[in-house]
């Protein structure tokens, strides 16, 4: 059945005009965020009057609009953020959910048109899907200027990486695609459920979820297969990181076998967002080379006071980072992995 999933909390902007001066001292290097999430409200009205969602259930930060958007980039120093969408519903139909993408990213180009310089847009795919996510390449990569897709860890449980996808993954691979993923809730459960009664999901299933689907695109050697995409791990790679030396060790067991050599290797090939607060840097750092680490905020699903003062204080003064790596990290190694976020 198609489309059945979320599909994936995701907006996108495109920019390059500094904003004004801030109120923090960390709000004065121009940064660029590329985990920012939208839910565009010609979508919202659309999926009500289709009996598709009920805004009740929605989380109250998918009402806030670009104008939220700009006032929280201005105080941040961010002068140019990529929208992650976020369009959340089980479609009845291919042809629905074509619909629900377009009118996604029509929104999606309002803003940035509305913003010049502030924003650009990621195209969300449903790879349950695979003619309409093909479709949306197309039409997202090819036509409307979007710089890259994203994608969530797993679709009913089938996880990147997996053979199925491939298709899609060929496609993504001729446009030298950037791939943004995000996690969401494990398979299995019941949709928006807590899986431990009082600890939400997003404070380790999101995790484990990312880690899962990394894992999986290791053993499977997608960025050997697909040479040409660039993947994106949110939250600093999940606990990729932290487990990188138990897969090297053990990867024997896994089917196909993982080689430790090929551990190695996709762990340089991933870059890896700052959308938290992230643990320390130093285990990631002994494994990647800071300049594959991209800066992202994840609001509004992370709280303004929750960027400002918690992640933004803690990323700057993180000891394993020197002040040339934080400037890569807050814009430059975005320009090197999306020239395109130069130009909009």
């Amino acid at each position: 059945m198609p489309n059945s999933r979320n599909a994936g909390e995701r907006v996108h902007a495109t920019g390059g005009e500094a904003p004004p001066v801030h109120d923090r001292g960390h709000a004065t290097q121009p940064k660029i965020d590329i985990h920012h999430h939208f839910c565009a409200p010609e979508w919202r009205e659309w999926a009500v009057q289709h009996g598709l969602i009920d805004p009740a259930q929605l989380p109250r930060w998918a009402n806030l609009g670009a104008e939220d958007a700009v006032r929280f980039m201005d105080r941040a120093g961010i002068e140019t953020a990529v929208l992650k969408p976020m369009l959340p519903a089980r479609y009845r139909s291919s042809a629905q959910l074509r619909e629900a993408i377009n009118i996604t990213l029509r929104s999606m180009m309002n803003v940035a048109q509305a913003y010049p310089a502030r924003f650009s847009f990621y195209v969300p795919l449903f790879l349950d899907d695979l003619e309409a996510s093909s479709w949306a390449v197309r039409r997202g990569l090819g036509q409307l200027g979007a710089v890259g897709v994203n994608v969530t860890a797993n679709y009913g449980g089938v996880y990147l990486g997996d053979p199925a996808y491939d298709p899609i993954f060929a496609e993504l691979n001729e446009f030298s695609a950037v791939v943004d993923t995000h996690p969401h809730h494990l398979p299995g459960g019941r949709p928006g459920a807590m899986t431990v009664p009082g600890i939400p999901n997003f404070m380790c299933d999101f995790l484990l979820d990312t880690t899962r689907a990394a894992v999986n695109m290791i053993s499977k050697r997608t960025l050997d297969r697909f040479p040409d995409i660039s993947v994106i791990l949110p939250h600093a790679g999940g606990f990729l990181p932290y487990i990188a030396p138990r897969l090297q060790a053990l990867g024997r067991f896994c089917d196909p076998p993982v080689d430790p050599g090929a551990v190695s290797h996709h762990l340089r090939r991933f870059y890896y967002d700052t959308a938290g607060p992230m643990a320390p840097a130093a285990t990631l750092l002994a494994h990647v080379p800071a300049d594959r680490i991209l800066f992202g905020t994840d609001w509004p699903a992370a709280p303004e006071d929750t960027v400002m003062d918690l992640a933004l204080p803690a990323l700057e003064a993180d000891p394993a980072f020197t002040p040339e790596q934080l400037r890569g990290i807050y814009r430059e190694n975005a320009l090197s992995l999306i020239p395109q976020l130069a130009t909009v």
